[in-house]
């Protein structure tokens, strides 16, 4: 006759594997965002609360988007078709301003958003978020007038805009702030 630890244990190993089971399910779905290490049981059984923290930091990051890092044109098309309305109509006229202001421009996702540089620097990102589309210029106290909004996590020296519609985006600044960061396009830290 099994103990009753035995028994026990056992239904804790099938509770475990169902929600393995629902995790990776919904992650191959795309689904569920970045899962960070979560608690693990003897024999690395995953618990339960691996997955609530991972609905909890997709939830607070507002991101419209988790696009996977890459660089080149075609990924940052494909993440700006990828979003919803109005940030895909925002970020569409970004990018095509970004296009006729800045000759030999280059783009890339990075951290789920839209990078633009030139020279190989990069000057500014536009990420869209739940609500709004942030447009922001990585070496913003340096430029004339200065953009408008500090965004939180984003360096001492980022600055840049919130547009909530397309109407919202004033093309003759931005277009200016965008010949102004390609003039001093920042190099992974090091100014050059």
């Amino acid at each position: 006759m099994p103990r009753k630890i035995d028994v026990e244990a056992r239904k804790n190993e099938d509770k475990d594997k169902l929600a393995r089971k629902a995790l990776n399910a919904r992650l191959k779905k795309g689904g569920g965002g970045e899962t960070p290490k979560g608690d693990r049981r003897a024999k690395g059984k995953m618990t339960a609360q691996r997955e609530t923290t991972t609905k909890l930091l997709v939830g607070m990051t507002g991101k419209a988007s988790a696009a996977k890092a890459a660089d080149g044109d075609q990924p940052v098309f494909a993440y700006i078709a990828g979003l919803p309305q109005p940030q895909r109509g925002i970020a569409e006229r970004i990018d095509a301003l970004a296009a006729r202001t800045l000759p030999g421009l280059q783009r890339a996702v990075k951290w789920g958003m839209a990078y633009y540089g030139v020279g190989g620097g990069w000057c500014f990102s536009s990420g869209a978020f739940v609500g709004h589309v942030k447009l922001m210029f990585i070496r913003g106290t340096e430029m004339k007038p200065e953009p408008p909004v500090k965004p939180i996590g984003m360096g001492k020296l980022t600055r840049g805009v919130e547009l909530a519609s397309v109407d919202d985006l004033d093309e003759r600044h931005v277009a200016s702030w965008m010949k102004q960061a390609a003039a001093m396009p920042f190099f992974g830290g090091k100014k050059r």
